[in-house]
């Protein structure tokens, strides 16, 4: 079996051994409802959209200000 004829140093170890823990970035891609960077396959962090259909329905947040305790809904009609 084979040796080393020198010893390699602790910084050429260690970059050796980074080497294959290197995670690539997940590819995203558009989602068509709202634009937003989204999983493919996944429903869109931001909307609750998958494959055009409604699947997690957001939730609107309690607004402690507001007399009913609701947040207002900007897109509801007046």
């Amino acid at each position: 079996m084979p040796n080393p004829k020198k010893k390699h140093s602790p910084s050429r170890r260690d970059s050796r051994r980074a080497a294959n823990w290197r995670v690539s970035a997940a590819n995203s891609s558009k989602c068509p409802q709202c634009g937003a960077a989204k999983l493919a396959h996944r429903v869109c962090p931001s909307c609750g959209f998958y494959n055009g259909e409604l699947i997690v329905a957001k939730r609107v947040k309690k607004d402690k200000n507001h007399p009913e305790g609701q947040a207002q809904n900007p897109e509801a009609p007046k």
